[in-house]
């Protein structure tokens, strides 16, 4: 008769350490906003941020990269921070003009971009040197 011996239970893997910020330099041409979008949706992979939330965050780093080509003046940098409670996003170009809130009529296809980011986003703003839009995003709390 052989000795059963208990199981161990199995132990969760711990996550390896991933990085909580991230910063790309793209030079202001449309294409790259779409590099901005992939390389962001990799990012709220590796840090799990749920689908439905994912997009949103993909929607506002599409509107405020778009803006900083369209408009701004130079290179465009996008800065984001996971703190675990929330996302910050920054996106900066050489344009001293700060980006504004704008009202469109009913059949404007163009100018919505702002906006999006205000109702996506927990809080936005510009820099006092007009240079960077950012905005943040409440994560929602992970049980343990």
């Amino acid at each position: 008769m052989s000795h059963a011996t208990a199981a161990a239970p199995p132990t969760a893997k711990p996550k390896p350490l991933t990085s909580r910020a991230f910063e790309m330099v793209v030079e202001p041409d449309r294409i790259r906003v779409t590099q901005i979008r992939r390389i962001t949706a990799a990012f709220l992979r590796l840090w799990d941020v749920p689908a439905p939330l994912a997009e949103d965050v993909r929607l506002i780093v599409s509107e405020l990269g778009t803006n900083a080509v369209e408009h701004g003046h130079g290179s465009v940098a996008l800065r984001m921070r996971n703190t675990g409670s929330e996302l910050s996003i920054e996106v900066t170009d050489d344009n001293p003009a700060p980006a504004q809130l704008r009202t469109t009529d009913d059949d404007d296809v163009r100018g919505r971009g702002l906006f999006l980011v205000a109702a996506l986003s927990n809080e936005w703003g510009v820099s006092d040197d007009g240079r960077t839009t950012w905005c943040t995003i409440l994560l929602p709390m992970r049980r343990p």
